[in-house]
């Protein structure tokens, strides 16, 4: 584990804790089971954060007699009960739809956010077994504001960009990420896109991963906390663990304030733009 300390003195600090985990395929129950478990482990934290779909696994496609969790699942609602706020991925059942969801969890509340850039090429299919949600959302915590961004929707400018411009202070990105290559690694394509985000939209950025091999790939971890200047502020290996890290969000404000380079949206530029855009694809 790796804390940043000491926390300082009259300022606001969250303190977070990343589950990097190897849930097993199909096995809903317990994977819930696990995370319960450290979830508990974590009272003392602020927020505690787990990979995208850590209650199911990723290769759906192999387990179709599996089923999604109701946002109101009892076992899904406990994890937001034993003091922390809890960030958990899962698959969402939704009347005859499934979503690739992450469920915001405050005792005994849901709030949901759902991943809406599914990749479906080469050998990723989510398209085949996920709808698209629709929204960005951003939600208030007791000392701060976060937004969720599910994996590949972090990879999209607009989403993080949006988030910010909300008011979220922390970017959460639970994601599963295999060793594979997009013209260049995986890992090192997430480091550049990360460190964008921290520091050009002025955010804390959480990065969760899950690990271990499924469907015969291999997911590489690398769970970590980015502060807006850049600098990691902790970072897991490739096998399960837990990481701790305080985030000053009195420091953030104040760099905000210094280098206010979020003061001007120009969100009417922008949506005019994205407007045209949408005329074209019609």
């Amino acid at each position: 584990m790796s804390e940043r300390s000491p926390e300082p003195e009259g300022s606001a600090v969250l303190k977070v804790r990343l589950l990097q985990t190897d849930p097993m395929l199909g096995d809903v129950g317990g994977n819930l089971r696990t995370l319960d478990a450290l979830v508990q482990k974590a009272s003392d934290r602020d927020l505690v954060v787990a990979p995208e779909l850590a209650t199911h696994g990723y290769h759906l496609s192999e387990i179709p007699d599996v089923r999604p969790l109701s946002p109101d699942d009892p076992r899904l609602l406990e994890l937001g009960r034993h003091g922390p706020a809890a960030v958990v991925g899962f698959a969402e059942a939704l009347r005859h739809h499934t979503f690739n969801s992450a469920a915001l969890l405050v005792d005994g509340d849901a709030r949901i956010q759902r991943k809406m850039f599914l990749p479906t090429y080469r050998g990723w299919e989510e398209r085949k077994h996920f709808r698209p949600g629709g929204a960005l959302h951003c939600y208030d915590l007791p000392k701060t504001r976060i937004s969720t961004l599910i994996c590949n929707d972090a990879w999209q400018p607009p989403l993080p960009w949006l988030a910010a411009h909300g008011g979220a202070e922390v970017l959460v990105v639970p994601v599963n990420s295999a060793v594979s290559h997009v013209g260049l690694p995986t890992s090192r394509a997430w480091d550049i896109l990360l460190l964008h985000a921290a520091v050009v939209l002025q955010t804390y950025v959480v990065f969760v991963n899950r690990c271990g091999d499924e469907g015969g790939r291999q997911f590489w971890g690398g769970s970590r906390v980015i502060h807006p200047t850049g600098e990691v502020l902790g970072q897991l290996g490739s096998e399960p663990g837990e990481l701790d890290c305080q985030l000053d969000l009195a420091e953030l404000r104040s760099l905000r304030r210094q280098w206010p380079l979020l003061q001007e949206s120009r969100a009417d530029v922008v949506a005019r733009a994205a407007l045209e855009l949408a005329d074209e694809e019609l």
